[in-house]
């Protein structure tokens, strides 16, 4: 399938925050506040869904409502991309009431993260559009530290790719959205290799056990030749190592992915007790995985900064023992 690309983004452009997940009404009025500021600084305007506010018992609003604002902000020819609010747990309640063919028709720039790891892999796979496993909104809020997050964001999302995939000097993983003036930041080694070779291919994944739950379902992508792209948070807490283990090896299982040429990995949450030697351990206990090249510690997933990564765009894979090197 012939990747679909939307429009690249342009000064004075309208983005839409919609919120399929959980609400913005948890979002604190500071982090908006910031988060709005920033992208403006961009040039873009910002505007909301129509309910992107409404907050159940649940901390996100009812099915039909969260579609709704999906459609609508795909609909509306004024707005150039869409801007997810934050994660959550529920956006796989959505697929059976999307209306891929209205996406398709309408493609436009469409990111975020963690949860909505579920959207962005079933509108690729139904539609073909590419889609961009990045920032949410609410990361733009992030007052500090947050340079590389805004730089990577602008050179994907008004620039032409392909792009090379670049390391950021710091990192971080504290609770920033509770603490915005006392923060913690520690020197980013880079990406590390795992296994040496060169490898093509669609990139797919996100979450790793959300991006699981895509199976056995229609909306699991499985391109001819797949690079994989892995990241869990902390939510797993002890049992950090056994899910990445068993959640790696369900998606290895899949008949219906039979090729996957390449994996990258996401940075480890530094609130787990796992390194990458014990990552490094698991990849090499698993035979297909042993001729592929293997890369961890890139700037995606639930630490900061982040680089946002094209969902159903081609990814090539040079990996030495000297040199890294990633553009999609």
């Amino acid at each position: 399938m012939k990747p679909l690309f939307p429009a690249r983004l342009q000064v004075g452009d309208l983005v839409q925050v919609i919120s399929p997940s959980r609400s913005l009404a948890i979002i604190s009025d500071e982090v908006r506040k910031v988060a709005t500021e920033t992208l403006n600084g961009l040039g873009l305007e910002v505007s909301f869904g129509k309910y992107a506010f409404l907050k159940d018992e649940y901390n996100s609003s009812p099915i039909e409502a969260r579609v709704e604002d999906i459609h609508n902000a795909f609909r509306n020819p004024d707005v150039k991309a869409i801007l997810t609010t934050i994660g959550g747990f529920n956006c796989n309640q959505l697929l059976p009431y999307l209306d891929f063919d209205l996406i398709k028709a309408n493609p436009k720039i469409l990111c975020g993260y963690s949860d909505i790891t579920i959207l962005l892999n079933a509108i690729y796979h139904k539609t073909g559009m590419v889609t961009y496993y990045g920032p949410h909104f609410s990361t733009f809020g992030v007052k500090k530290g947050n340079e590389f997050t805004v730089r990577e964001f602008e050179k994907v999302m008004f620039h032409p790719g392909p792009h090379t995939v670049n390391s950021s000097a710091q990192w971080s993983d504290d609770e920033w959205y509770l603490d915005q003036e006392n923060r913690s930041f520690f020197t980013n080694p880079g990406a590390v290799a795992i296994h040496f070779g060169e490898a093509r291919g669609t990139l797919i994944g996100g979450n790793l056990d959300t991006f699981n739950l895509l199976q056995g379902t229609d909306h699991f992508p499985c391109p001819e030749s797949a690079v994989l792209l892995v990241e869990e948070d902390d939510f797993a807490g002890n049992d950090f190592a056994v899910e990445i283990d068993r959640n790696l090896e369900s998606i290895l299982q899949q008949s219906s992915l039979k090729n996957i040429a390449g994996i990258l990995f996401g940075r480890l949450p530094k609130r787990v007790d796992y390194s990458i030697e014990q990552l490094k351990k698991t990849i090499r206990s698993k035979p297909a995985l042993k001729d592929i090249p293997v890369v961890c510690g890139l700037d995606f997933g639930h630490t900061l900064p982040m680089t946002p990564f094209a969902i159903g765009a081609e990814l090539s894979m040079s990996v030495t023992e000297n040199k890294i090197e990633l553009s999609a």
